[in-house]
C-alpha cells in the first residue's frame, strides 16, 4: 500500500467516525422538520380561516358605521335646533349678566347711604310692613 492508499483510507475512516457522530442529530433534524412540514401543511386553512373571520368583521363594522352614520343624519336637524337654543340662551343669560350687574351697581350707593345713617332697622321694618300689608291685600 502506498502512501495514497493509506490516506484515502485514514479520510474513508475519519468520514465513517463523522457519519456515526452525526447520525443522531441529524435524525432529530429530520424529526423536526417533518414537524415543521405537518405545521406548514396547516397553514394555508389557517390563514383562510382567519382572512374570511378578518372579512366578516371589517364587513360588520362597516354595516355598523353605515347605520351610525344614517342616525347622524336624523339626529343632524336636531342637534342644530338645540345649538341654536344654546345660543339664545347664551345671549338671554348674557342681557341677564349685563342687568343684575347694572342693577348692583345703581343700589350700590343707596346701600351705602343706608349702612351710612344706620337705617338698616328701619328698612327692614318697612319691607316687613310692605309684606303684610301685600298679604292682606291678597286675602
Amino acid at each position: 500500500m502506498d502512501w495514497l492508499g493509506i490516506g484515502v483510507l485514514v479520510l474513508g475512516v475519519a468520514f465513517l467516525a463523522l457519519v456515526i457522530v452525526l447520525i443522531k442529530p441529524l435524525m432529530k433534524l429530520s424529526g423536526l422538520l417533518g414537524s415543521l412540514q405537518k405545521t406548514t401543511d396547516k397553514l394555508p386553512q389557517s390563514v383562510d380561516d382567519i382572512s374570511s373571520q378578518a372579512t366578516e368583521v371589517l364587513t360588520t363594522g362597516n354595516d355598523t358605521l353605515n347605520q351610525l352614520n344614517t342616525q347622524i343624519r336624523e339626529l343632524n336637524p336636531i342637534l342644530h335646533i338645540v345649538g341654536d337654543a344654546g345660543k339664545a340662551t347664551r345671549k338671554l343669560s348674557s342681557s341677564m349678566v349685563d342687568a343684575t350687574e347694572d342693577m348692583k351697581t345703581s343700589t350700590a350707593e343707596g346701600s351705602e347711604l343706608v349702612q351710612d345713617r344706620n337705617l338698616e332697622g328701619l328698612y327692614g321694618a318697612l319691607t316687613l310692613g310692605y309684606y303684610i300689608f301685600q298679604k292682606q291685600r291678597n286675602k
